[in-house]
C-alpha cells in the first residue's frame, strides 16, 4: 500500500506562538550488552536487541501508534559482515581500522539526493582521503509506521580509506574532523533541506543504526542486523521516550560515542562556555586542525547530541574515554565530601578548565574500544548490571531486560550516584571505580599545581580600610535603584534577623512587569524555571551534601593541555560577596590575576545613552580582556543626580555574550558591584547571565542605616546583621539551584535558566542570547525610560529647589501587600466591595465590574 505521507513536509518543532522548542525533555530506556574478553559474536547483537525489545515500554508513541520516538543500536565495526558484502564490489576492504564507515541520512526530498551524495564525495577528496564506494543500507519500509515511513530519509553508507596511512587513532581522528567539516559543508550549501542531513556515525570502529522507530521494530527495519555476519563483542542500546517534542530521525539515539538517560538541565550554559572556549583551542599534535573542528557544537540540538559532542572534543585532546567521562560528569567532590586527597585535586583542577554538566544522568560511552558508564552525583537515574559464567554483562536502566538463568549469573551490581563503571575490551577486565580513578587522579601531580597555583580569596591580604557604606544620598540612590519600603522589612530584614529567606505564599495577582505602571526594575522581567515532566528537582537541605557554591574567578586555559598554569585562579567559597571580599579582589596584585573595574552608568538625559553606554562598556570590557585583565568588576558606584546605572542584569549579560561572541569569555572571571540586586533571585538571574560573584554593597549601606537609625525591629550589630544577610542569600540561591535539580555554582553560571516574559526578540538576542522569550515586548528605549524615570524620581531632578535628596521618602511599594499608591492588584478593595454587593444584592451587573 502507497504512503500517500510520503515526502511530505511534516510539522517540524519550531517555535510558534507559546511553543517553545527549547522546553523540550525526554525520559529513556537503555541497555548495554557486552563480551567481557572482549569476543566479537553475532549472539551479542541479538542480545542487544533482545535487551532493546524489553526496554520498549521506556519508549513512545503517538498518534500512529506503529511510529515511536526513536530506537537504535551503536555497535563495532561489523568488519567480517562487510567483507561477505564486498565480495559483490569492484574494490577491496583495507584491514580492519584502515577503513570508516559513515552511517548517513539522506533528505529525500525534491530528488536532490544527488547533491548531498556529491558534497559528501567532493568533500572527502579534499580531505585527502579516497572513497571506497557507496552502500545503500537495505530496510524493510513495512516494518515502521505510517508517519515514521512519511519522513524516512534515505539511508546509505559510505566507505573512506586514508590515502597516507595514518595509524590507527589518528586516523579515527581523521574522521571526526572529516565529519565536522562536512556537516559545515552541508550547511553551507544552498539546500532547502540541509538540515535533514544527518552522519548518525562516521568511524573506524563502530557503527550506529538508528531511526524514527519502535525497539521491536529495529530489527525488522534494518536488515543487516539480522545476518549471522554481523558480529560485535558489545551493543549499546536506547529506546527513547520524548515528552514534548516531536520526534525525529537524528534526535535518535544512540549517538557517535554515548546513549543517555536523563537530562542536562545546563546545557544552555554548557554551550556557551564550550563556545567561548574555542578561540583558545591550540594543538601541539601535528595534524590537527583546530579550526575545522569549530564550533564543537552546533546550536539547537538535543542536550544528548550536545554532551556527545563535547566527548568526541575530548576525546581529540588525547584523554582517554574514562577522563574525558570524569570531566564532564564529576562526582560530588566538596569540601564535606569524604574523598582520597588525590581524587579531590584530580576534580578541582579540572573544575578550572570546565564545569560539570549538571542534571539527573546515566550516559554509557565508548570508543570503539572501550565501554564507560557514569552515574550523576544524585544518582537520580538508576543502572544495573550483572556478570554471567560465559562472559556475559548485562547493563541497563532495570533489571530483568534479558533472561538468564539464575544459577548463570556470577554476581549482580549496580552504579552508585557519581560512580563510574569501565569495562576494557583489551585487557577483556572490569575496572572499579576506585581503581579507575586512582590510576587517572595520580597520573600527574594535580595537588602540586593546586598548591603552587591556587588562590583562596580568603588568604589574600586583607584591606586596610573598609567602608560599609555612604550616608550621602542614600535615600536617592534607593529609589534610583528601585528600593521599597516591603524591599526592607518582607526581605532583606528577615533575611539579616533569622539568616534564612523569608517564606512566601506562590499567589500573585499584580500585573507582568511590562504591564506594569510602577517602573519596575529588569529584574522582574524574568521568570525562574523548575524542573518537571521528567526531571526531579532536589532537596537543598537534605541534599546539601552534593551541592556546591564554590566557584573560581580568573582565566580559563586551552583545553587541548594541562599545565600547573591552568589552576592559576581565585577560588571562592560563596557566590555573594561583601565589601571585604570584594576589595581583597579588587587590591590582588599577584600575577596572572588582575583585576580591572568597569563603570556601568549612563546618563539618562541623552536619548539613546543606554545603548550607547552598553556599546562603550562592551569595547571596554574586550579591551581589559586583552590587556590582561583577569577578572572584570562590573561597578555601577558612582551614581549622583547626572549619572543613572545601568540595569546590572543587562550589562552582566550584554557584556557576557559580547565576550563570548569575540571568543575571550573564558579569558575572565566577572564580578558584579551593584546596588540594584538585594533579594536572592536578583542574585541567581546575574550568576545564571554569566556573573561569577555579585556585591550588593547598597543592601549592606541600606542594612547599617537601618540599625543606625533604629529602624531594625532585631537588635543586633551591622555586622552581624550582614553576615546573616550573607548567609540567606547562599542558602536561597542553593534553593533556587535544586529547584531545577543542578548541585553547583559553577554549572548554574551561566546557564540561563530563566525565561524573559515581556521583552522584545532584538533586546533578547543582542543581551541575552538564547534567552527564550515567548510574548515579546518591551525593548532597549523602553527600558531606558524606565530607568530615566526612576533616577528622575530618586533625585527629583526638574522639581524646582526641592532637589534635596536627603527629605526623599521611599516608595511603598505594593507588590506584596495593596497599598493605594503602589502596584495595582487583582483583589483590592474595590474589587472586593464590588463582589461583596454583587453577592448581598444578587446584581449580575455589578459581578461583570
Amino acid at each position: 500500500m502507497k504512503n500517500r505521507y510520503r515526502h511530505a513536509n511534516l510539522p517540524k518543532p519550531v517555535k510558534q506562538g507559546l511553543y517553545d522548542p527549547t522546553f523540550e525533555h525526554d525520559a529513556c530506556g537503555v541497555g548495554m550488552v557486552a563480551n567481557i574478553k572482549g569476543v566479537r559474536s553475532h549472539q551479542i547483537v541479538s542480545n542487544g536487541l533482545e535487551a532493546l525489545v524489553n526496554l520498549g515500554h521506556r519508549g513512545a508513541a503517538g498518534a500512529d501508534p506503529e511510529t515511536g520516538d526513536g530506537a537504535g543500536i551503536l555497535t563495532q565495526i561489523p568488519d567480517e559482515f562487510f567483507r561477505v558484502e564486498s565480495k559483490n564490489w569492484d574494490v577491496d576492504l583495507p584491514p580492519l581500522g584502515k577503513y570508516g564507515v559513515g552511517m548517513t541520512f539522506i533528505p529525500n526530498n525534491d530528488g536532490s539526493r544527488e547533491q548531498y551524495i556529491a558534497i559528501v564525495e567532493e568533500t572527502i577528496k579534499a580531505a585527502g582521503m579516497s572513497l571506497i564506494r557507496w552502500r545503500e543500507v537495505p530496510v524493510d519500509p513495512s516494518k515502521i509506521g505510517i508517519l515514521a515511513d512519511a519522513s524516512r530519509p534515505y539511508i546509505a553508507q559510505f566507505f573512506v580509506e586514508s590515502t597516507s596511512h595514518l595509524p590507527n587513532e589518528k586516523f579515527e581522528f581523521a574522521l571526526y574532523t572529516l565529519r565536522r567539516v562536512l556537516e559545515k559543508a552541508i550547511d553551507n550549501a544552498p539546500l532547502e533541506y540541509g538540515d535533514d542531513f544527518y552522519i548518525c556515525s562516521l568511524s573506524s570502529n563502530k557503527l550506529v543504526y538508528k531511526g524514527l522507530i519502535m525497539a521491536h521494530q529495529l530489527e525488522g527495519f534494518y536488515l543487516d542486523l539480522a545476518s549471522e555476519n554481523f558480529k560485535t563483542s558489545f551493543a549499546l542500546v536506547h529506546s527513547r521516550f520524548s515528552t514534548n517534542t516531536l520526534g525525529t530521525w537524528k534526535l535518535a539515539h544512540p549517538y557517535r560515542f554515548v546513549i543517555h538517560n536523563g537530562e542536562i538541565n545546563t546545557l544552555r550554559g554548557n554551550i556557551n562556555w564550550m563556545s567561548s572556549r574555542e578561540k583558545a583551542f591550540e594543538s601541539t599534535e601535528q595534524g590537527i586542525e583546530v579550526e575545522k573542528l569549530i564550533p564543537v557544537i552546533k546550536q539547537g540540538q538535543s542536550d544528548t547530541a550536545s554532551l556527545d559532542n563535547a566527548l568526541e572534543l575530548l576525546l581529540a585532546t588525547g584523554r582517554s574515554l574514562e577522563h574525558s567521562m570524569m570531566m564532564l560528569i564529576p562526582e560530588a567532590w566538596g569540601d564535606h565530601i569524604p574523598m582520597d586527597k588525590y581524587k579531590k585535586d584530580f576534580y578541582e583542577y579540572h573544575s578550572s578548565m570546565m564545569e560539570p554538566w549538571d542534571g539527573p544522568a546515566l550516559v554509557i560511552g565508548t570508543d570503539g574500544e572501550k565501554v564507560c558508564a557514569v552515574l550523576d552525583r544524585n544518582g537520580l537515574r538508576p543502572c544495573r548490571y550483572l556478570v554471567t559464567d560465559d562472559d556475559l554483562l548485562v547493563m541497563a536502566s532495570e533489571t530483568g531486560v534479558i533472561d538468564i538463568p539464575p544459577e548463570k549469573i556470577l554476581f549482580k551490581e549496580r552504579i552508585y550516584p557519581g560512580r563510574m563503571f569501565l569495562l576494557d575490551g583489551n585487557s577483556g577486565e572490569i575496572i572499579n571505580d576506585a581503581e579507575l580513578k586512582r590510576g587517572l587522579a595520580t597520573r600527574k601531580p594535580y595537588g602540586n599545581w593546586l598548591e603552587t597555583n591556587r588562590v583562596f580569596l580568603d588568604d589574600l591580604p586583607a584591606p586596610e580600610k573598609m567602608q560599609i557604606y555612604e550616608h550621602e544620598n542614600l535615600k536617592a540612590r534607593q529609589n534610583t535603584f528601585g528600593y521599597t519600603l516591603e524591599d526592607f522589612r518582607i526581605i532583606m530584614e528577615p533575611m539579616a534577623s533569622t539568616a534564612y529567606e523569608p517564606t512566601g505564599s506562590m499567589g500573585n495577582d499584580t500585573p507582568l512587569a511590562f504591564l506594569s505602571d510602577q517602573n519596575p526594575i529588569l529584574f522582574n522581567y524574568f521568570k525562574q524555571l523548575f524542573a518537571q515532566v521528567s526531571n526531579p528537582p532536589l532537596d537543598a537541605i537534605r541534599e546539601e551534601l552534593v551541592t556546591s557554591l564554590r566557584a573560581t574567578l580568573g582565566e580559563e586555559r586551552n583545553l587541548f593541555s594541562e599545565t600547573p598554569e591552568h589552576c592559576r585562579q581565585i577560588t571562592i567559597r560563596r557566590p555573594v560577596l561583601s565589601n571585604e571580599d570584594l576589595s581583597r579582589l579588587r587590591e590582588c596584585d599577584l600575577e596572572g590575576l588582575r583585576s580591572e573595574t568597569i563603570s556601568i552608568l549612563f546618563d539618562p538625559t541623552k536619548i539613546g545613552g543606554l545603548k550607547a553606554a552598553m556599546d562603550e562598556v562592551r569595547t571596554a570590557s574586550s579591551n581589559a580582556v586583552e590587556a590582561g585583565a583577569s577578572i572584570l568588576i562590573l561597578s555601577d558606584r558612582g551614581v549622583d543626580s547626572k549619572h543613572a546605572p545601568i540595569p546590572s542584569l543587562l550589562a552582566t549579560s550584554g557584556i557576557h555574550h559580547h565576550l563570548i561572541r569575540e571568543g575571550i569569555r573564558t579569558r575572565v572571571g566577572i564580578v558584579v558591584e551593584t546596588g540594584e540586586a538585594r533579594e536572592v533571585t536578583h542574585f541567581a538571574l546575574l550568576i545564571g547571565f554569566g556573573a561569577g560573584a555579585v556585591n550588593p554593597y547598597l543592601a549592606f549601606e541600606t542594612l547599617q542605616n537601618q540599625i543606625e537609625d533604629g529602624d531594625f525591629l532585631t537588635e543586633m550589630s551591622p555586622e552581624q546583621a550582614i553576615d546573616n544577610y550573607l548567609a540567606a542569600s547562599q542558602k536561597g540561591i542553593l534553593k533556587i539551584m535544586s529547584k531545577m535539580g543542578i548541585s553547583t555554582i559553577q554549572s548554574y553560571r551561566g546557564a540561563q535558566i530563566f525565561e524573559a516574559v515581556g521583552l522584545n526578540q532584538s533586546l533578547i538576542d543582542e543581551y541575552f542570547t538564547w534567552t527564550p522569550s515567548r510574548v515579546g515586548g518591551i525593548g532597549i528605549e523602553e527600558l531606558e525610560k524606565e530607568s530615566a524615570e526612576r533616577h528622575k524620581s530618586g533625585f527629583r531632578i526638574g522639581v524646582g529647589t526641592n532637589n534635596i535628596p536627603g527629605n526623599l521618602e521611599i516608595e511603598a511599594g505594593g507588590n506584596y501587600q495593596w497599598r493605594r499608591d503602589g502596584e495595582f492588584h487583582m483583589w483590592n478593595p474595590r474589587t472586593i466591595t464590588a463582589l461583596q454587593h454583587a453577592v448581598k444584592t444578587n446584581n449580575w451587573a455589578t459581578y461583570e465590574q
